[in-house]
């Protein structure tokens, strides 16, 4: 017999991490992430209201305004539409986001969906809301190398830019690799050996 059992025994916290969560401690879980998220919850009286806004808005530009000569303002009415067109443009871009992530969570809160598939579903999503992901390192301008040694590079996270503005949303990272012109010569005429050519 080997003393596997016995170390087992003297080592109960090393079994408990084999085990997978019980029922009791999934329904645990999901009671705290549920609380969680009612504390996280906007109340009504929170959420932007668009007449709210676009008075807040109004007054802000009447002051503004008031700072130009005469004749270099715009009419009341000019203001007004333009204020209007701006919080309307806001508020349907904000509808059009949340659309994307309630479809995003029902899609992740699927058994039968897989990581791949809700991973292709985000991406969908960023892609069709003008968000380039770069995951070609040679756009080296996007990335910042976050480690290794060597010439050549490896991903480790895309870089997203806003396809709109242009604007970097989020830097990639990448790691230095070693290449083939990293190698002593010597190391290099072996490797082309193994390779089946020859070195001379």
């Amino acid at each position: 017999m080997t003393s596997q059992p016995a170390d087992r025994k003297n080592h109960p916290g090393a079994a408990g991490q084999a085990k997978k969560p019980t029922g009791r401690i999934r329904r645990k879980e999901k009671r705290e992430f549920v609380e969680e998220m009612k504390l996280r919850t906007l109340r009504p009286e929170e959420l932007l209201h668009p007449a709210q806004l676009l008075a807040r808005f109004t007054e802000r530009a009447e002051e503004l305004l008031a700072q130009l000569p005469q004749e270099s303002r715009p009419t009341p009415a000019m203001v007004s539409t333009a204020l209007r067109q701006g919080v309307l443009d806001a508020f349907r871009t904000r509808d059009e986001h949340i659309a994307r992530l309630v479809e995003t969570d029902l899609l992740a809160s699927m058994p039968e969906q897989g990581a791949k598939a809700i991973r292709r579903a985000v991406r969908a999503s960023l892609v069709d809301m003008g968000v380039r992901v770069v995951e070609e390192a040679h756009e080296q301008e996007l990335f910042v190398v976050v480690e290794g040694d060597g010439q050549g590079f490896e991903l480790v996270r895309p870089a997203y830019v806003d396809q709109a503005t242009g604007k970097l949303l989020l830097a990639g990272q990448l790691r230095r690799i070693p290449t083939p012109r990293d190698l002593p010569a010597q190391e290099q005429a072996d490797e082309v050996d193994v390779r089946g050519g020859s070195a001379k």
